[in-house]
């Protein structure tokens, strides 16, 4: 780890903390130049606080102050990982006696900071982690989100995996944004989250958005990634399918802008923006890249909206041109289904807009067994959300113990390797991919009569028998 690399610590400064406590946080705020300057403050006569302060300006390099959306939070960004360390052990005689295990969660907290995402290579906030257990935001959705969660919950413990559930539920049959709020709120403060799908009601009125749109555009989870394969000992029409979707997650046709601008006449707007089309084009060869993927394809249609699609096309284009070791080609959006289903051996990493991108992952699900097979993740610049890859609720077959756990477990895995959990994400999708050889324990999705809970079992088998760290089936 080089001293260069930046790690951020994200702390409360609120009216119940110790004076002397809440002091120091306000100084830190205020001394942002060289020139150390005290606050003006109710309680600015603690001398000890002072010195820790002038201390800390001495021998640490705070390099920014970052304001936080909510006002009792804000972001110190610390030059190096021995810096805050060193803020941790300067100020520890004075907050660790008033707080008890605080000072115990800021020190672990401090170390388990990933500097750049996996996926956007950028600098991000750290996942939640308290005392070496990660805290991930599970929002256990409609239809048979919640029984298939309920199963990963149950790997997880069986696994000794170090993650901890923050479990939220949104109601999707009210009307207020109340529940979706809380958990936007909750992912914001865990940095990660495994989601069954919302239900988006067509019965509600025009002013009610998607919840699942709605949690997408709040984080800007900008990249949805969708990886396609062939599973073994599924019997579909193609064979050896690998392809990798990135669909733009934020805008298009899913802006939710429309409206009847006379009784009989809607318009719905679609919205192409140059930033967003430069940013999910260059995470798409920045992925092919890392993952020694050799061909992008951006899917369009702009030789009818020219101005949009064509827009996006050429963005793409702009970006291929930085990636000359990445060969770059285009297709009509019509005319790669059509491709999809001949022939989808072809195609390698595809881009493209959001409302193509649903269509598109769909038909590619299709293609390699169904919606229960692959996963699907939400990548932004400080937030990940995993979950299944098409986003069906499943409702006609809750509570029947017949769904297909195959693609919540692969999420699960996704969200593990966004943690850097590598073993354990191995581990269980491995014991998954072993499973799914066995196909008497097919469920009737891929043609077995096998259940939910027999699937899962057997995945909890072949973890034990493989030697790993497990508690008793």
């Amino acid at each position: 780890m080089h001293l260069h690399e930046r790690r951020q610590i994200q702390t409360d400064a609120t009216t119940a903390l110790p004076p002397a406590i809440a002091l120091f946080l306000v100084t830190l705020c205020e001394a942002a130049t060289d020139d150390f300057r005290v606050c003006r403050c109710a309680n600015a006569t603690s001398r000890q606080t002072v010195n820790t302060t002038r201390s800390l300006r001495r021998h640490v390099h705070v390099t920014a102050l970052l304001p936080c959306a909510r006002s009792d939070r804000f972001l110190i960004k610390m030059a190096s990982h021995g810096a805050a360390l060193s803020v941790s052990k300067m100020i520890s005689p004075f907050w660790g006696g008033r707080l008890g295990n605080t000072m115990k969660v800021f020190g672990t907290t401090l170390t388990s900071h990933r500097n750049k995402s996996l996926h956007t290579g950028e600098n991000i906030p750290p996942p939640a982690k308290y005392g070496g257990r990660h805290t991930v935001t599970l929002i256990p959705g409609d239809g048979i989100g919640p029984e298939l969660l309920n199963h990963v919950r149950e790997v997880f413990r069986f696994s000794c995996v170090p993650v901890d559930f923050e479990v939220v539920h949104v109601n999707s049959d009210v009307q207020t944004e109340e529940d979706i709020n809380n958990a936007i709120t909750a992912i914001r403060r865990n940095g990660v989250a495994l989601k069954g799908n919302i239900e988006t009601k067509h019965t509600m009125p025009p002013s009610v958005k998607s919840r699942n749109n709605l949690l997408r555009t709040s984080l800007d989870l900008y990249a949805n990634v969708m990886h396609c394969q062939s599973l073994p000992g599924v019997q579909t029409r193609h064979k050896n399918i690998d392809i990798m979707i990135i669909r733009e997650n934020t805008e298009g046709e899913y802006s939710s802008l429309e409206h009847e601008s006379v009784s009989g006449v809607v318009e719905s707007l679609k919205i192409i923006t140059r930033n967003n089309s430069l940013r999910i084009a260059d995470y798409a060869f920045r992925l092919a890249r890392e993952k020694g993927r050799r061909r992008v394809t951006a899917v369009h249609k702009a030789n009818i909206m020219k101005l949009g699609d064509g827009l996006f096309l050429q963005c793409c284009r702009e970006v291929a041109s930085g990636y000359p070791d990445i060969t770059f080609d285009s297709m009509i959006v019509d005319n790669t289904t059509m491709q999809l289903v001949s022939k989808p051996q072809q195609f390698d990493v595809m881009v493209m807009p959001n409302l193509y991108g649903n269509v598109v992952s769909n038909v590619c699900a299709g293609l390699v067994g169904g919606p229960g097979l692959v996963p699907g993740a939400n990548y932004g610049r400080d937030y990940a959300v995993f979950e299944t890859a098409t986003r069906n609720t499943g409702k006609s077959i809750a509570g029947r113990n017949i769904a297909n756990p195959t693609a919540m477990l692969l999420a699960s895995c996704m969200m593990l390797d966004h943690l850097q959990l590598y073993d354990h994400a191995s581990s269980i999708r491995n014991a998954v991919l072993t499973t799914m050889n066995e196909t008497r324990l097919h469920t009737a999705d891929i043609g077995g009569q096998g259940t939910t809970s027999e699937v899962v079992q057997s995945v909890m088998r072949v973890i034990q028998s493989k030697g790993q760290l497990t508690s008793e089936l």
